[in-house]
């Protein structure tokens, strides 16, 4: 297992290198290249599914030492599973990429970061510890901002801004929460956790990592890079952001919920009502949005909620929380298939019209029927409709909710920090979040691919527009979007067996009571969900969002959360008050200097002797020096050696050289002198405030021009 996973992790890492050197050769020697190295990855990620993902228990491999803690990595049937969807993600974007970025400058560098970020990515649902999660979870941030400017164009230097923000503040606050658990804990190995956090306060470190965890997940208020580095990522780049980088943000949340805060009411109800929020805000922005891969962005918001209910209710349930935990994990999985092929026909619509907004496009696909089943498999798949895998993870999560109230009304519960009214309206908003993605899945297809376009010669023009993708491309489309159905109809062979593998790291280690999918029971909340979808397409979308055959963006400007709170608090408000503090405080110390000079030296002065007594003090009894055998007067061997050998040498430049003027010093004693001083303003300046702050300059000196290069490459 250590050498397999070696290779997952750090060879795409080393090809993303060679890929590099290539590309300045042969372009399409590269493309094969990377091509090559993401399909090794895949079936390494297939060996090791085979191989490990049934295992109960989990092995550690150790690289001792490197990052100073060491990076530990394990294997399981949920990480497994999630390695291997990871590398088929970038295996099918890797077959469109070539044709996508025909006319994109500088490829090279996008297939270098893309490498590293795969390697990365794989590694962070390979750590064994939260260390290792986090030296890996910054790596793949940082490399994939690369992917949001892409273009370097304004909007897209912009939103890389943006995201590079959210990235850097979520990660130190993760870095602080991983800090204050093993501060408390003494261990962040991941299966250890559960065992070490028992009866234990550890809220405060929870919260640091799910900001950390959330603000990559995509989860409210955090949530605002999505909406602005789709629109203007590479859509395979976006396929990529909003498919996998999303769920190792999930993966984190899970770790906190499933391994630290376990069955923690509170915990669960927080997760809850995040989830909630942005379940429902997201579809919402989803259905405003005239943008198509804009669209998709929120969409992936709003479905990151679902997930994010579906852990809430998993924590609340305890020891029954079966089916809201199996519910989770598919559609974690769901998700990640469905933004693969809905992004990937934007990607085609893109590449053809160079255009995202639906008036633009509209009308693009009415005949190109491969194209259009390809979105259709999608649409239906997150819509929830009975037939497609969304509707299996959907429902589980619904009877999660479901059961949870039952449980209330039955006595179950006794002091729940929830009420039966509360969790009811949580059910019917899961419900009109469905209604949404339906209604906006809905306008998206109606738009590009049975309307026509408002101008004839364009309509004409999309008409006649052939081959509009190249066989590989359609192939890789088709067989991502063909898994859709087939999980969706034949979930007991496919999906119940991946949650079987997956549901020991989300803390289930029993099977629960058998679902019947098909029963009216279960159908009865797909089919509310749909009749809402219907009712709010036909009445808002079609009504009050088009104007004179127009699609228009009604959401008001006062709500962008970017720019009108995060952007002038971060850039304006909060540099200024912190500049008033630190003018006031100056201009204090400048008043207390000129007071007070000779009464702070005084003081001082009578500090030092008080000090410097209690040290003399103990030095001469509690911590005097033992005598010992063979102990050298002064110094140490290393000292003693070189001074002996100076004195050597002096005595024989004396003899020779010097004979006339001998100098006679003893320079063992010399060097001591001169080594107590080098180490000991080595020791004063490491500890020193000043030295610190020179490290981070450092640091982000070295991290500017990182991203530098990264630009010019």
């Amino acid at each position: 297992m250590d050498l397999l996973i070696y290779l997952m992790v750090f060879g795409p890492m080393a090809a993303a290198i060679l890929s590099y050197l290539i590309g300045r050769k042969s372009k399409a020697c590269r493309d094969g290249f990377v091509w090559a190295a993401v399909a090794g990855e895949f079936l390494l990620s297939l060996c090791l599914l085979f191989l490990f993902g049934n295992e109960a228990g989990e092995r550690l491999v150790a690289l001792e030492g490197v990052c100073g803690f060491g990076l530990t990595f394990t294997a399981g049937g949920f990480r497994c599973i999630y390695a291997a969807i990871a590398s088929f993600m970038w295996l099918i974007t890797g077959l469109l990429s070539p044709e996508y970025f025909a006319h994109y400058r500088n490829r090279n560098r996008y297939y270098l970061f893309q490498l590293i970020t795969l390697g990365a990515t794989v590694a962070v649902f390979l750590s064994g510890d939260l260390y290792t999660t986090f030296v890996f979870f910054e790596i793949m941030s940082l490399c994939s901002y690369v992917w949001v400017a892409q273009d370097e164009k304004e909007g897209s230097l912009r939103a890389g801004v943006t995201y590079l923000a959210v990235a850097v503040i979520g990660g130190m606050v993760l870095l602080m929460g991983i800090f204050l658990l093993y501060q408390e804990v003494g261990t962040l190995i991941i299966s250890e956790l559960a065992a070490a956090c028992q009866g234990k306060n550890l809220w405060a470190a929870a919260l640091c990592m799910f900001v950390g965890f959330a603000a990559k997940a995509g989860a409210f208020p955090i949530h605002i890079w999505l909406p602005k580095a789709h629109p203007v990522a590479p859509a395979p780049a976006s396929a990529l952001l909003s498919g996998i980088l999303t769920k190792t943000g999930i993966f984190g949340i899970l770790v906190i919920s499933c391994n630290i805060l376990v069955h923690d009411e509170l915990w669960g109800a927080f997760v809850l009502v995040i989830g909630v929020i942005t379940m429902f805000l997201g579809a919402l922005l989803a259905l405003f949005s005239v943008n198509f891969k804009r669209t998709l962005a929120c969409s992936s918001v709003s479905q990151i909620g679902f997930i994010l209910v579906g852990v809430g209710m998993l924590v609340l349930l305890g020891e029954e929380n079966t089916l809201a935990a199996r519910g989770t994990f598919l559609h974690m999985v769901n998700h990640s298939l469905f933004k693969l092929i809905l992004f990937l026909v934007a990607a085609v619509i893109y590449q053809n019209t160079h255009k995202l907004d639906l008036n633009d496009i509209r009308g693009f696909g009415r005949k190109k029927p491969l194209l259009k089943c390809c979105y259709l498999l999608g649409a239906l798949g997150i819509g929830g409709v009975p037939g497609w895998s969304g509707y299996i993870s959907k429902t589980l999560l619904h009877e999660g909710i479901v059961e949870y109230l039952h449980a209330m009304e039955e006595g179950h519960l006794h002091a729940s920090i929830l009420s039966a009214g509360s969790v009811k309206a949580i059910e019917w908003i899961f419900l009109i979040s469905g209604g949404l993605t339906v209604a906006y899945m809905c306008k998206l297809f109606a738009a590009v691919f049975l309307e026509e376009n408002r101008d004839a010669q364009v309509q004409a023009a999309f008409d006649e527009r052939k081959p509009y993708w190249r066989s590989v491309s359609g192939f890789a489309l088709t067989a991502a979007a063909v898994l859709i159905p087939v999980m969706g109809m034949l979930p007991g062979l496919t999906m119940d067996r991946l949650a079987d593998m997956a549901q020991g790291f989300l803390g289930v280690h029993h099977a629960g009571h058998a679902v019947h999918y098909f029963t009216w029971v279960n159908l009865k909340g797909s089919v509310i969900s749909i009749a809402i979808g219907a009712l709010v397409y036909f009445l808002v979308v079609r009504g009050w969002m088009m104007e004179n055959g127009t699609y228009v963006n009604r959401w008001p400007e006062w709500l962008d959360l970017e720019e009108k709170l995060y952007r002038p608090l971060l850039v304006k408000l909060l540099p200024g008050i912190l500049g008033w503090v630190c003018g006031v405080m100056d201009k204090a110390t400048d008043v207390l200097a000129k007071l007070l000079p000779s009464l702070g030296a005084g003081i001082a002065g009578v500090m030092d002797i008080f000090t410097d007594g209690i040290v003399v003090l103990l030095r001469k009894t509690i911590y005097r020096d033992s005598p010992q055998q063979g102990e050298l007067e002064e110094g140490n061997a290393l000292t003693h050696v070189i001074g002996v050998s100076l004195n050597v040498l002096e005595e024989l430049l004396n003899k020779t050289i010097w004979r006339h003027h001998e100098h006679r010093k003893d320079l063992e004693h010399w060097f001591v002198l001169k080594y107590s001083a080098f180490k000991e303003n080595a020791t004063v300046i490491g500890r020193s405030l000043s030295f610190g702050l020179v490290l981070f300059s450092i640091g982000l000196c070295a991290t500017l021009v990182y991203l530098l290069i990264a630009a010019l490459i």
